[in-house]
């Protein structure tokens, strides 16, 4: 907790109103986003059930996960002082930055629910079609099913980063390209290749963010067999992810 703590304090810490950035930045995206892609895409969003909000779910969760990822691959180097000084379990140190960046995102669902709010009273957007009934309570499971794989992938990455340095940049690559094979800015509707449809749904991350869609924005309950997949994937991400670091981790503090 002290080094999740930590980690918080110094993402924040030359900023004049700190924390609240965690509410301010995603609404501000969403704003940026909502404005150019609607603009792009016209009538071809028609059918989406107010398409800023849409927008708002998928791109939390998505960041959720780019941040969480990123933090856990850096977290060693960061730390190297503190590594070669005092003993902690080497497991601490990804871990608590990927809880640092969950506390991140749960700060910034009070936003999402601000945006709910504001677009189901006004209408503006096909808000009035936002349901929110019982289901809604459940959106803390594909929140803690993207935690379980962040958290796999996370310890994944945090190993692979001191032994070749390259993974950051390779990573970076390949968090843009996920960005756009994921309907975050879209509906999947939209695709008209099978393939390509076939290869969006394989990616848990589009389980994860269907399956919070469903609980937020849809209002319905979540479908089983994307409740499956996902929680099946992450859980083995998560085995693979503590194989690899119990196995890597020893001779870290060499690299560092």
């Amino acid at each position: 907790m002290e080094l999740t703590r930590k980690n918080i304090k110094l993402k924040y810490r030359d900023s004049w109103i700190g924390i609240l950035w965690s509410f301010l930045q995603p609404l501000l995206n969403m704003i940026v986003l909502s404005v150019v892609f609607s603009g792009i895409f016209g009538r071809s969003n028609k059918g989406v059930i107010c398409y800023p909000v849409f927008l708002f779910t998928g791109r939390l969760m998505f960041d959720f996960f780019t941040s969480s990822t990123k933090q856990a691959m850096t977290s060693f180097r960061r730390n190297a002082g503190i590594i070669k000084k005092v003993y902690v379990p080497k497991y601490m140190y990804p871990l608590s930055s990927i809880l640092s960046c969950y506390v991140t995102f749960a700060i910034s669902l009070l936003c999402l629910v601000s945006v709910w709010i504001f677009f189901k009273l006004t209408g503006i957007s096909n808000g009035h079609a936002l349901h929110l009934n019982g289901y809604a309570v459940l959106f803390f499971v594909p929140m803690f099913i993207l935690l379980v794989f962040c958290t796999g992938v996370g310890m994944i990455l945090s190993v692979l980063s001191v032994y070749f340095r390259d993974v950051e940049y390779i990573w970076d690559v390949l968090c843009h390209l996920l960005f756009y094979m994921v309907p975050i800015i879209y509906p999947l509707h939209r695709i008209t290749s099978d393939w390509i449809v076939v290869l969006i749904k394989i990616n848990p991350l589009y389980s994860m963010i269907e399956l919070f869609r469903q609980c937020i924005l849809y209002g319905q309950m979540m479908t089983w067999n994307l409740l499956l997949y996902a929680s099946v994937v992450s859980l083995v991400t998560l085995a693979v992810g503590l194989f690899v670091f119990n196995k890597c981790s020893d001779k870290l503090i060499f690299h560092l």
